[in-house]
């Protein structure tokens, strides 16, 4: 298995590892509108013997600082417990830190999430539609800038 960048060419199998991993099109049909309206900041996939098995988008948040959200992550259901998600999260981190960008939030599983270092306190002072116990930031490249403010998801989240 390999974490790469994903291509043009793979949409319709990401379409359909997404449809299938939520039981329908909503982040299916999310990922679509973020890559569309210009929003997919960065979106990797898990490929094993040319079959893409697992994806992860990162998409641009205002904030007061440089911030991404994680959303979605699939992974195909025969392939889970094997540490393909893991692997695409933390390919995902280092590409964001990397690239420069000071948070990541996610909503999610806490439990999951914080493995990574992922933390609903350090996520609790800032509003979001999403704020709530399973609303989570990490912070890259140090602390955060700023530990309270107004967060906006790109558009497309609007119409999940």
């Amino acid at each position: 298995m390999r974490i790469r960048d994903e291509n043009t060419r793979e949409e319709a199998a990401i379409h359909a590892l997404l449809r299938d991993s939520f039981d329908g099109p909503g982040e299916a049909d999310l990922v679509t509108r973020l890559r569309e309206a210009g929003d997919a900041t960065l979106s990797l996939v898990a490929e094993d013997d040319g079959e893409i098995i697992g994806h992860v988008l990162l998409s641009p948040i205002a904030a007061a600082f440089p911030a991404l959200a994680l959303a979605p992550l699939a992974v195909d259901a025969d392939r889970r417990a094997h540490g393909i998600g893991a692997a695409l999260v933390r390919s995902a981190i280092a590409r964001a830190e990397a690239m420069g960008w000071r948070a990541l939030f996610v909503l999610g599983d806490p439990t999951y999430y914080r493995r990574f270092g992922f933390s609903t306190e350090q996520a609790a002072g800032f509003s979001s539609p999403y704020a709530g116990p399973h609303f989570m930031a990490l912070p890259l490249g140090g602390g955060l800038p700023t530990t309270a403010g107004a967060l906006r998801h790109a558009p497309a989240f609007a119409e999940l």
